[in-house]
């Protein structure tokens, strides 16, 4: 699905089930999770990075106490301004969201969905995705201490 010149290549809703109404994460919190956030909190940050991995020379990392993995404070800064630049979001307000997101899915060639995918891209991106987690756990913790993403962006 092409629309402006962009191609939809992802979907996702918040809440992400029936049954979650006070589910803390609204549309806009996830979002600027997904622009802003880390590959840890977003599915499709995390999916980018390791596409873009090459070219960027940030691979996934574990950080902090050494369970979460992002591609370091600068990573996720170079991702923040691609996706900046490159990437477009647009929402659709449905009572039954999980219901829209299956049937995009199901209907739709949306190659960066992996959960519910049939796209002949999803095992491949999938062995990415598991190739760069087991890589990041055994590569030494990044050392990110008295960073901020904030000074980092000031510095730029």
């Amino acid at each position: 699905m092409t629309h402006d010149g962009y191609t939809l290549l992802y979907v996702g809703i918040s809440p992400n089930k029936k049954g979650k109404p006070n589910s803390r994460a609204n549309l806009r919190q996830r979002i600027k999770t997904h622009y802003s956030g880390n590959a840890e909190g977003s599915t499709l940050r995390r999916t980018l990075g390791v596409l873009l991995a090459t070219e960027s020379n940030f691979p996934l990392r574990r950080a902090g106490s050494g369970t979460r993995t992002t591609f370091t404070h600068s990573g996720e800064q170079w991702l923040d301004q691609g996706m900046e630049q490159n990437a477009k979001v647009y929402w659709v307000a449905d009572e039954e969201q999980w219901l829209l997101e299956e049937s995009l899915i199901a209907n739709i060639s949306l190659p960066l969905n992996i959960q519910g995918n049939n796209h002949t891209f999803k095992p491949i991106l999938s062995g990415m995705r598991s190739k760069a987690i087991a890589e990041a756990k055994i590569m030494e913790t990044a050392d990110e201490a008295g960073f901020s993403r904030r000074r980092i962006t000031a510095m730029v």
